[in-house]
C-alpha cells in the first residue's frame, strides 16, 4: 500500500496515497492553507512538490480555479497557430498533472475535515468502495462528488424516454445520438438474442430488450461499470432479459445480434473513465471485429457503433477500418449516419472544433460475407 509522507506541526504524518489516473507517488509534500497565493502553489507544483491542503475548502477550489487559469494561459502561448491532437491531449496531461497536486485528506470514515466542507463520505463510499483513510487531488474529489450527483439524480436518455444512473468510473450517456441510432436502426426480424459488448451504464442492453430481444447478455471489462449496468437494468424494468457478466469483450456462445460502442478514438486511457473514450491500438474495436463472425448465429449480424472523430484527427484512416472488417470475413451491409448534438461541436472556443462540427456518428451494420 503506497503511503504518502509529510511534516505537520513538527510531527511526521503518513497515509495512504489513492489516485485514479495512476499519478506517481510524490517525493515532497507540503501543508498549504488559505494564505497560499496561486502563484506560489504553480512553483510549487512545477517543481512536481503536492501541496496537503489544511485551509477553507471553498478557498481550496477558488485556489485550484485560479491554478488552471495560469496553466491554460501558458498554453494558450505555446499553441499559438494551428493544434495537433496530439499536442491537445498533452496539454490536458499536463494540466490534469498539476492540478493534481493539490490534495486533501479523507479520514478513515471518508469525511473531509476542511472548513466549510461538504459532507463527501455518500460520495466517497460510492466511488472507492469500504471508508478508509487516503489522500487524493482535489480534482478527484470534486469528480467523486460531481459523478455521486449524476448516480444520484440521473442522466436523461431521451432514446430511452428515462434516465440512466451511471457509477462513478463509468461513461455517462451524455451523447444521445449514439443511442438513437441503435433505437431507429431496422430490425426485422426482431432477433431471439444479442451481445452488448462494453455496456457500460447498459443503456444499450436496455434498448434492445425494449425492442423485442428475448435475451441481451450485456459484457464489460470494468468491475464498476458491471455494478452500474446491473443497477440500471433494475432500474428500468428489463432484468428479465438481460444479464449483466464481466467479461473481456466476447462472452461464451453465439447471437443473433452482437452490438459494439467502443471507444471511439485510439490512445493509452490515463483513468478507468477515460477508458470510455481512448482504445489502446484499437485494441476493443478490433477485438469486436475480428471475433464477430465466430459469435455470430446463422443470419446474425453485428451492429459497430462509430464516430468517424478518429478519422477527421488522422489517428485512423476509413480504409484501414474497412480493411479490417474485410481482413475478418465481413462484409458492410448498410450504414446508418447521424451528426452530435453536444454543445462542443458548435464551440468554436473548442481547440478540435474543425474535426468535431463536421463529425458524424455510424452504425455500420456487418454480416459475414456470403
Amino acid at each position: 500500500m503506497a503511503q504518502i509522507h509529510w511534516t505537520e506541526d513538527g510531527e511526521q504524518r503518513s497515509a495512504r496515497w489513492h489516485s485514479e489516473s495512476g499519478a506517481s507517488l510524490p517525493s515532497r509534500v507540503v501543508v498549504g492553507d488559505d494564505t497560499l497565493t496561486a502563484d506560489t502553489a504553480m512553483r510549487l507544483v512545477r517543481k512536481g512538490t503536492v501541496i496537503l491542503w489544511r485551509g477553507d475548502h471553498h478557498n481550496a477550489r477558488q485556489l485550484l480555479k485560479a491554478m488552471d487559469r495560469r496553466i491554460a494561459k501558458q498554453a494558450s502561448r505555446r499553441s499559438r497557430g494551428e493544434v495537433t491532437f496530439a499536442g491537445h491531449r498533452a496539454e490536458r496531461t499536463k494540466r490534469a498533472t498539476l492540478l493534481g497536486r493539490l490534495v486533501v485528506e479523507l479520514e478513515a470514515d471518508h469525511s473531509l475535515r476542511l472548513r466549510r466542507a461538504p459532507d463527501v463520505r455518500a460520495a466517497a463510499t460510492a466511488a472507492y468502495g469500504e471508508p478508509s483513510g487516503k489522500v487524493i487531488a482535489l480534482q478527484e474529489l470534486l469528480g467523486v462528488i460531481g459523478a455521486h450527483q449524476w448516480q444520484t439524480k440521473g442522466v436523461p436518455v431521451p432514446g430511452l424516454g428515462e434516465s440512466v444512473h451511471p457509477g462513478f468510473g463509468v461513461f455517462s450517456p451524455v451523447r444521445g445520438e449514439y443511442v438513437d441510432l441503435v433505437v431507429d436502426a431496422e430490425l426485422d426480424p426482431v432477433p431471439r438474442t444479442a451481445f452488448d459488448l462494453g455496456t457500460g451504464t447498459g443503456v444499450l442492453a436496455v434498448v434492445l430488450a425494449r425492442r423485442g430481444v428475448e435475451r441481451v447478455v450485456a459484457t464489460d471489462i470494468n468491475p464498476r461499470a458491471v455494478a452500474s449496468a446491473t443497477d440500471n437494468i433494475a432500474r428500468l424494468g428489463a432484468a428479465d432479459r438481460v444479464s449483466v457478466v464481466e467479461a473481456d469483450l466476447y462472452p461464451p456462445g453465439r447471437a443473433d445480434l452482437v452490438v459494439c460502442n467502443p471507444p471511439w478514438l485510439p490512445g493509452d486511457p490515463t483513468s478507468a473513465l477515460e477508458a470510455g473514450i481512448y482504445d489502446p491500438e484499437s485494441q476493443m474495436l478490433r477485438g469486436f471485429i475480428d471475433g464477430l463472425a465466430e459469435h455470430l448465429e446463422p443470419g446474425g449480424e453485428g451492429w459497430l457503433v462509430l464516430s468517424d472523430l478518429a478519422e477527421r484527427l488522422g489517428l485512423r484512416s476509413r480504409d484501414e477500418l474497412l480493411g479490417w472488417v474485410t481482413d475478418a470475413g465481413l462484409q458492410v451491409d448498410d450504414r446508418l449516419d447521424t451528426v452530435p448534438r453536444h454543445e462542443r461541436a458548435s464551440d468554436a472556443k473548442d481547440a478540435l472544433h474543425e474535426a468535431r462540427r463536421g463529425e458524424v456518428t455510424s452504425l455500420w451494420r456487418l454480416a459475414p460475407i456470403r
